[in-house]
């Protein structure tokens, strides 16, 4: 089988790709994948390290005003769709999947109508423009959050949920304690803003800090980011908390193997993208969610409020986030275990540790129907 993958711009919609990539690889004994980018985007970088063959195309992402950088966007838009022509006619895919990003736009347009069967797929509550844009043209699209499913066409939409990594499915609740050398005893907070940090959580946790340093029934591991560390641990010391010596509090600027501590967590403070939500829900972990402000379309809150909607998540505006605000949330759901054991439950029935396998079979199904030109 031939596929021709295409989606970038961001890991949002890179790794779902490579992580589809991957599970058709895995799958089949024989399948020849080409992936379709640009040289700016995320995926030039990415995808030739993980060995997977990568072509480029010239497109830049829509203007909305109309200015003289709007016709420059116009004829790379056109160039690129000439050059998406000529790719698809070489390649000859089976089927051709979009993960989004404005790349993807030209190359599943082009595809869909030479008549090669087509697959999107979308990360986010709220569709990026260019699925949306799309949706009219291909033959399935796999969402994420059944909230997607009102922007898409009726019949094309189903809800497989996003790929994760399989570590994630592997680690045990007891692996992730006794790899963080955590109490077992106690409830564990996981709190982080991503591998950059975000500063709005990072100094709201100091007050959570405080509270619950010699605390018998919680224990926190804070995921400050690496922009984030010292202007934390600085904070830390002028409260005159001393963390080190605590042994209740695990303060780390990033943590390599990320696994283990969703494993252990029993509630987590995270922004609200789509990748670590999908993570969040199939272990069955609670969220206070932050959605990042500056998130295209604010499609974060989006995300986030579709798991406050179903009762797996709290969800604080970041401009409403403070240290007395995170700390009154978190004291309120350590009083009310109840309510934190239906708040996973509801994490758990919402998770999708299928979600790879059943979009490898749509792309199959589409495949073995051969291309509408046959």
């Amino acid at each position: 089988m031939r596929v021709l993958v295409t989606g970038g711009g961001t890991g949002g919609h890179v790794y779902p790709a490579i992580s589809i990539i991957r599970g058709l690889q895995k799958k089949l004994s024989q399948v020849e994948v080409l992936y379709v980018g640009t040289r700016r985007g995320l995926e030039a970088d990415i995808v030739p390290k993980e060995g997977i063959p990568f072509r480029t195309i010239t497109v830049t992402g829509l203007e909305r005003k109309l200015s003289w950088r709007a016709v420059t966007t116009v004829c790379k838009g056109i160039t690129g769709m000439v050059q998406a022509r000529q790719l698809l006619k070489q390649f000859r895919p089976d089927v051709v999947i979009g993960t989004g990003g404005y790349v993807s736009g030209p190359v599943v347009l082009l595809a869909a109508l030479m008549g090669y069967p087509t697959l999107l797929h979308e990360q986010n509550a709220l569709p990026g423009l260019t699925n949306r844009w799309l949706a009219r043209f291909v033959d399935v699209i796999c969402v994420t959050f059944p909230d997607s499913l009102a922007y898409f066409p009726e019949k094309k939409g189903r809800v497989t949920g996003l790929p994760v990594r399989p570590e994630i499915l592997r680690v045990t609740r007891d692996e992730g304690i006794k790899k963080l050398g955590l109490d077992f005893r106690k409830k564990t907070l996981l709190a982080l803003g991503g591998s950059r940090g975000a500063r709005s959580i990072n100094r709201a946790m100091l007050s959570v800090v405080q509270k619950y340093l010699a605390s018998e029934a919680l224990q926190i591991i804070h995921v400050t980011g690496r922009d984030g560390y010292q202007e934390t641990m600085a904070g830390l010391e002028r409260l005159g908390i001393d963390v080190v010596n605590s042994g209740n509090i695990t303060i780390k600027p990033y943590l390599y193997h990320i696994e283990y501590a969703l494993a252990a967590a029993d509630l987590v403070v995270a922004r609200a993208g789509a990748a670590f939500l999908a993570e969040m829900m199939i272990k069955g972990i609670p969220g206070i969610l932050i959605p990042y402000p500056y998130a295209a379309e604010n499609h974060q809150e989006f995300n986030a409020r579709s798991l406050e909607r179903q009762g797996a998540a709290v969800v604080i505006p970041d401009v409403e986030l403070n240290g007395q605000r995170l700390l009154a949330t978190v004291e309120n759901l350590m009083a009310d275990q109840e309510r934190l054991r239906r708040m996973s439950e509801r994490c758990r029935q919402l998770g999708k540790p299928g979600a790879l396998e059943d979009i490898v079979n749509a792309v199959m199904e589409l495949a073995g129907g051969k291309s509408k030109r046959e």
